[in-house]
């Protein structure tokens, strides 16, 4: 089709102009006002013009969606939409899981140039083939995509993946190229590719902190601090932590690679620049779908693994690195004290605050702490005492003086930062620069060196204020006290009676539980007449609340260690509610009275089922009891606010509920540990046959040792019979008594288990009406937890996926301990000299036991 005259004419018209503009700006002759004028005229004219042609790309551009329409993968695993983080009102266009509840994002696009207003946003294929975003209103783009070859359609794929395609259906671009701060299955870490941390936890803008392969070898995996710079460059960028190099199967510095679980691990070409480093997942159970899992490298600098559990709904950590906050480079910034908390790691030094609250109050603590005040320098300046501490990043300058000397010579350098000072050295160290990674130190440290740092002088004398408004209360106090302490002494009596009576129908303050009576409670328990057993501090009884519930009522006897349990029960378990736990319902501390009431377990205890003529247990119900008495000591270990220990994982402090589901209970040895320590030191407590050998080794006792235990329990459950008690039958399995002589179970049971006899082990009253996949499960989960070195127990999380079959279960190596209770194809283990009943005595018994090692073993 010929072109149209009025086309024609409008390109002559065009090329006319043009020609003129162009003669004309190249006359420097010409002086007069209009010159000036046309020029300008000309370039707006050059400008409409490129935007008219830019308007028009975008006008013939093919709408992908608008506003909240996502756009799903083909099962609906994923979704592409925008988005906005939090409560604020910025948008962007990310992928996002789409089958699960939790909002958890994988891949942001216009993380730099977020989008102010959503009612006119667009995502587009524009005409040259790019993905673009697009402000309606304004007709701009936002972000587009850097393909060089058109696409013509895109795809969001099952994988997470973004992908642009040709008119060919071949790839021109796609996400897994350009990931932001998580990392997927099948996604490919390179030399151009790295993850970059968020901002912070609601703010998708590069954050400091990226994943890469370390240069110049890029045989190992980094994690880098980028100080103000985004990408590959090494400009300002410090490696913290790296995964050691590659060995062929994994890395040298993360061991957990060689457990054999859903992940593939693949690196291409290691050592050279063409290096490629990914990863597969892959199902346990044949035919079902894998189970969703990301890395991803947090805003605080951690990397960390998830796999979502459909179960709780909930992404379970599997592992994270660096293991401690306070070694993540930078984390709190110049003059931030790291103090290793999980939700507030950051705090500012006193005199300090931070330079930008409101990051600050979004987690993101990089840009650190600034002093308060005016902070003029050489201006009412003087010293906080900081303590022995940990620190990078300023230059020091050290000389022999006395403290008065040091700090003159620091306060007369703006540049000087803080001090240290050794008193028996009379070594000054003046600080300049910045300050960074200030923490506490760890116990195998050398240092001795208080650092003090400059601060507005008003500042450090509020400490000696406040002293004095102390001192001042105290006097004050003290004449008040005195003044009225007649009248209280004639009160006091009557304010008792008054507490007593409103404790009898109040709530605890903390823990929202039940206050009784002791008046109440032996009603209730009438007059503890039904007693359900006894423990190592009291005796269990019966008891019916007035709404009819039954109740099971503690009541703790010795004065010294039973007050101890008393009070570590009610402030342990007063908030906790999990299902595999025992609920605590109230309690009674009147006078010399200490009870506890519990919800009533109608089956009773685990050891009950263990008697070789107790009531016989399904497998079904075996199976499920492992698996929840795991989940229990879990939610205890990993979940709660602060770690608890049990200390006393056993039978008897199993108990089963109507439906047969486990409840842990007896959380009286429990010992509490805040999350900022590893372990606890402890006294010595728990059952012969069940405590792990660091409590009789002494050493300081960890989680793991209610690992130890709880291995120990599951191989009772497993066999059907006690730890201490008759060797097998020749049949195998089942045992009986051998007169007095008593049989140590677990080593020859251990060694069945290790050579793939686990129907020798299995409770021969279930003859063949049991899962052998599960039982083999069990059995080797429970050797793994009975090793002695504690670093080689899984952890009760861990124990919980080995048991659902959601991490494969390698064969344990036999635990060194076993190996030295058993000599040739001896069944016998461990042989008690003093004989008890079926029940292992506790070491709170106060009875003598020596153990007998057959065949010239060392004595215990």
């Amino acid at each position: 089709m010929p072109p149209s005259p009025f086309l024609l004419i409008s390109i002559y018209l065009l090329n006319f102009l043009l020609l003129s503009a162009s003669k004309s700006l190249t006359k420097p002759i010409i002086s007069s006002p209009n010159s000036t004028h046309i020029s300008k005229k000309f370039e707006r004219f050059a400008e409409s013009t490129r935007k008219s042609i830019k308007l028009e790309s975008l006008q013939r551009s093919q709408v992908i969606f608008s506003g909240n329409t996502p756009i799903f993968s083909e099962n609906r695993t994923f979704q592409l939409g925008f988005f906005s983080p939090g409560q604020n009102v910025r948008w962007y266009l990310g992928i996002w899981y789409a089958s699960i509840p939790t909002p958890t994002y994988v891949w942001v696009a216009n993380r730099e140039k977020p989008i102010k207003n959503l009612s006119p946003a667009t995502a587009e294929i524009s005409e040259n083939g790019k993905l673009v975003i697009v402000d309606q209103d304004s007709r701009t783009i936002l972000w587009e995509t850097s393909n060089l070859e058109k696409a013509v359609e895109f795809k969001l794929l099952e994988q997470g993946n973004l992908v642009l395609l040709n008119d060919e259906g071949k790839i021109v671009w796609q996400s897994f190229d350009f990931p932001t701060d998580t990392w997927l299955p099948g996604m490919n870490l390179s030399i151009q590719q790295c993850l970059t941390s968020w901002k912070s936890s609601s703010d998708p803008a590069p954050g400091r902190y990226s994943v890469r392969l370390n240069p110049p070898n890029y045989g190992e995996i980094a994690l880098v601090y980028r100080n103000g710079s985004v990408g590959n460059s090494d400009s300002n960028s410090y490696t913290y932590w790296t995964t050691g190099k590659w060995n062929g199967n994994s890395f040298d510095g993360v061991p957990e690679m060689t457990i054999p679980y859903i992940y593939k691990f693949e690196f291409g070409y290691p050592f050279t620049p063409m290096a490629v480093f990914g990863y597969t997942v892959v199902s346990l159970d044949k035919g079902a779908k894998p189970p969703l899992t990301r890395f991803i490298v947090d805003h605080t600098g951690q990397l960390k693994q998830f796999t979502w559990s459909f179960q709780t709904e909930y992404w379970n950590m599997f592992w994270s690195q660096p293991d401690n906050l306070c070694r993540v480079h930078g984390l709190c910034g110049n003059l931030g004290f790291c103090s290793g908390r999980p939700w507030n790691p950051c705090k500012c030094l006193n005199g300090f605050r931070p330079v930008n609250d409101v990051s600050w109050n979004e987690s993101d603590f990089s840009e650190g702490c600034r002093l308060e005040g005016d902070g003029n320098c050489g201006q009412n300046e003087g010293f906080e005492e900081v303590g022995v501490v940990r620190y990078e990043g300023p230059k020091v300058v050290s000389f022999s003086s006395s403290r008065s000397k040091c700090e003159s010579e620091c306060l007369s350098n703006c540049s000087c930062v803080g001090l240290l000072h050794n008193a028996r050295s009379n070594l000054c160290k003046n600080l300049y620069g910045s300050l960074f990674n200030i923490q506490n130190l760890t116990l195998d440290s050398t240092i001795d060196d208080n650092l003090y740092v400059k601060v507005q002088r008003n500042n450090t004398g509020k400490k000696n204020k406040k002293k004095m408004a102390v001192f001042i209360g105290m006097i004050c106090g003290i004449l008040v006290i005195l003044s009225l302490g007649t009248i209280n002494l004639l009160h006091s009596r009557r304010r008792k009676v008054k507490k007593r009576k409103g404790d009898e129908d109040g709530v605890f303050p903390v823990t929202n539980l039940r206050v009784f009576s002791y008046k109440e409670l032996h009603a209730v328990t009438r007059g503890f007449s039904e007693k359900l057993g006894h423990g190592g501090f009291g005796a269990v009884f019966r008891g019916e609340l007035s709404d009819s519930s039954l109740v099971a009522v503690k009541r703790l006897e010795r004065p010294g260690g039973g007050e101890k349990e008393f009070r570590a029960e009610v402030c342990t378990i007063g908030n906790i509610q999990h299902v595999n736990l025992v609920r605590l319902r109230g309690f009674c501390s009147e006078d010399s009275h200490r009870l506890l009431v519990y919800d009533y377990m109608p089956n009773g205890p685990l050891s009950v089922y263990l008697r070789r003529d107790g009531q016989n247990l399904s497998w079904d119900v075996r199976f499920q009891v492992a698996v929840g008495m795991a989940r229990g000591i879990a939610y205890l270990h990993e979940e709660c606010r602060n770690c608890i220990i049990h200390c006393d994982i056993k039978p008897e402090n199993i108990l089963l509920d109507q439906d047969f589901s486990a409840k842990v209970s007896d959380f009286g040895l429990a010992k509490l540990i805040g999350r900022d320590y590893s372990r606890v030191l402890a006294t010595m407590r728990g059952t012969w046959g069940y405590v792990a050998p660091e409590w009789i080794s002494g050493v300081a006792i960890t989680t793991k040792a209610d690992v130890y235990s709880y291995g120990m329990t599951l191989l009772e459950l497993l066999g059907g019979r006690r730890n201490v008690a008759g060797p097998p039958s020749a049949s195998g399995g089942g045992g009986g008594e051998c007169g007095t002589e008593k049989w140590f179970f677990p080593p020859w049971a251990a060694r069945q288990l290790i050579a793939g006899n686990v129907t020798a082990v299995v409770d021969e009253q279930l003859g063949s009406a049991y899962d052998k996949a599960e039982a083999e499960r069990v059995g080797l989960a429970a050797v793994w937890c009975i090793q002695d070195d504690e670093s080689m127990r899984p952890t009760m999380g861990m124990v919980v996926k080995m048991l659902e079959g959601v991490v494969e279960v390698a064969v344990p190596p036999p635990p060194k301990l076993i190996q030295a209770l058993v000599s040739g194809d001896s069944f016998r283990g461990v042989e008690h000299i003093v004989s008890y009943g079926d029940a292992p005595r506790s070491f709170d018994d106060n009875v003598p036991t020596s153990i007998d090692l057959k065949d010239s073993q060392p004595s215990i």
